[in-house]
């Protein structure tokens, strides 16, 4: 089967041999298995970050990136229960094996659930990653209630970003949270207020000052989503005492001290930690990604898709890369077909 994976980490994206066409055998299903055959997939920030900085296994074995992917299952193993042949699925997968850049990948059934019916694969493969991620802050780390958060704001950094997107969309639906979010184009910001959110202020700006001039003299909880490092010091600022901070980037370093004044509370979200740890609620990923299907096709949620990139491809899948790299991602970025 056909696959794009890279060879020799950290290449830039703009080398051709950073990402290349490879050819695998078939997968076999194990236990648990779903054979999937792909049909579209995303990239996330997650793809660039291995590729530029972890090193190959093994290096006689090229590493397949690839965290989002809808398709079709065309086979499952013995302990399969959940799912059969023939059915449309969307997930993110597993950091510990092969992504979904491939014609065929296996996946754990625990962690895949239903394609929205009303979405097309490249819309419902703009989905799993950043719905589990967000679902996750919201519900599991954060512990906020559906329906709960009433007279409380909740202060996104990065709302544009793919996480973004759909957290916005979550929380004014599932939530009573006042829902901030931060971009600093217009277009980014059209496309923050359409998600839903109440208010939209510019994070290359002062954030206490733009608070304050929507009478919001200080925030509950801030997700920061990108640049933590940058906006650390204002993101302490305008937290209210014992407030929340939840983040999902990677700073060099973070400080802890500087919330001890105001017990603010801290909060890390990875959303491959069930399926790396094989974790007892694993199966909560399968439940969570069905509830946003439902929501999907009830009209609650839209498909967070921004730029589609043609088909899969070695050369196409260069470009997103690069355009993720740029920082300057709108949405999610899909492409389908090999």
């Amino acid at each position: 089967m056909k696959a794009i994976a890279y060879i020799q980490h950290g290449l830039p994206i703009s080398d051709p041999a950073a990402l290349q066409e490879i050819d695998l055998p078939m997968p076999l299903p194990g236990a648990h298995d779903l054979l999937v055959e792909v049909r579209a997939v995303s990239v996330n920030p997650v793809d660039t970050k291995i590729r530029l900085g972890v090193p190959l296994a093994d290096p006689s074995e090229p590493r397949v990136l690839g965290w989002d992917a809808s398709g079709i299952v065309r086979a499952v193993g013995s302990g399969v229960t959940l799912f059969a042949p023939g059915d449309e699925v969307f997930y993110a997968g597993s950091l510990l094996r092969p992504g979904s850049n491939s014609e065929f990948q296996l996946v754990d059934e625990r962690i895949v659930g239903r394609k929205p019916t009303t979405l097309d694969f490249a819309q419902a493969a703009a989905l799993p990653l950043t719905s589990i991620t967000a679902w996750e802050l919201l519900f599991d780390r954060l512990k906020i209630q559906e329906g709960g958060g009433a007279g409380k704001s909740l202060l996104v950094i990065g709302a544009a970003g793919g996480v973004g997107s759909i957290l916005v969309q979550l929380a004014r639906k599932l939530t009573g949270l006042n829902v901030i979010g931060t971009a600093s184009r217009e277009q980014t910001r059209d496309w923050v207020r359409t998600a839903g959110a109440h208010h939209v202020i510019d994070h290359t700006q002062p954030l206490r000052e733009q608070l304050e001039l929507l009478h919001i003299p200080a925030v509950d909880i801030v997700i920061s989503l990108t640049h933590t490092d940058q906006h650390y010091a204002a993101i302490v600022d305008v937290l209210a005492p014992q407030g929340q901070l939840a983040l999902i980037d990677d700073p060099a370093t973070l400080d802890a001290v500087p919330l001890k004044r105001k017990s603010i509370s801290l909060h890390w979200e990875l959303m491959f930690t069930r399926s790396m740890f094989g974790t007892a609620d694993m199966i909560q990923q399968h439940a969570l990604l069905n509830r946003v299907a439902q929501m999907v096709d009830d009209g609650s949620l839209r498909t967070t898709l921004g730029q589609h990139y043609g088909r899969i491809s070695a050369d196409n899948l260069r470009r997103a890369h690069a355009h993720i790299e740029s920082g300057r991602a709108v949405g999610k970025i899909v492409l389908e077909h090999f």
